[in-house]
C-alpha cells in the first residue's frame, strides 16, 4: 500500500487540491444561492415560461453549456458529500437548479421540500435575513399545529 501512495503521490495532491476547492466552493457557492432564491420559488407546482433572451444563439448555447456543467460538478461534489464533510443534499438540489432536463422543476421541488433538505435552506435564509421558502398547496403544507415537526414549511396562505 505504501509503495502504490508514493507512485501515485502527485495523483493524490490533485485530487486533494480539487476536492479541497470544490468544499470551499460549495461553503461559499451553495449557501449565497439557496439564499438568493425568491421566497416563492417552489410555490407554484408547474414552471413559468423562461423570459426569452435578446442573446445570440451562439452565446446562449455556450451559457447554457456551462450553466449545465456546473450543474454537473454540483451534483457529483453532493453526491460525494454524501460521505464526505460538506452540504451534500443542498448541494445536489442546487446543482440541479442549474442543469435542464424535462421534469427538472417537480425533482427540484420533490428534493427540496424533503424535511432535512427544507429546514437547512430555510435556516440559511433566517440567518441571511430572507424570508423561508414557501409552497401554495394547501396538501403540502402541514397543519398549524405540526407545521414545525414538519421543518416549518410555509404556504403563500400563511403569508397573507
Amino acid at each position: 500500500m505504501h509503495a502504490w501512495l508514493q507512485r501515485h503521490e502527485t495523483l493524490l495532491w490533485w485530487l486533494g487540491s480539487v476536492s479541497l476547492v470544490i468544499f470551499v466552493g460549495t461553503i461559499v457557492l451553495v449557501p449565497w444561492l439557496v439564499v438568493g432564491l425568491p421566497s416563492d420559488y417552489f410555490a407554484d407546482r408547474k414552471r413559468h415560461a423562461k423570459p426569452k433572451t435578446h442573446w445570440s444563439p451562439p452565446l446562449r448555447a455556450l451559457l447554457l453549456a456551462g450553466k449545465n456543467l456546473l450543474g454537473v460538478i454540483l451534483v457529483l461534489a453532493g453526491i460525494a458529500m454524501l460521505l464526505l464533510p460538506g452540504q451534500g443534499m443542498l448541494t445536489v438540489v442546487v446543482g440541479i437548479v442549474f442543469l435542464d432536463f424535462p421534469g427538472k422543476y417537480r425533482l427540484e421541488r420533490w428534493l427540496a421540500t424533503r424535511r432535512p433538505v427544507f429546514r437547512s435552506i430555510n435556516r440559511l435564509r433566517r440567518r441571511a435575513g430572507r424570508e423561508p421558502l414557501m409552497l401554495s398547496k394547501e396538501a403540502d403544507c402541514p397543519s398549524e399545529d405540526t407545521r414545525e415537526e414538519h421543518g416549518g414549511l410555509r404556504t403563500e396562505r400563511d403569508t397573507r
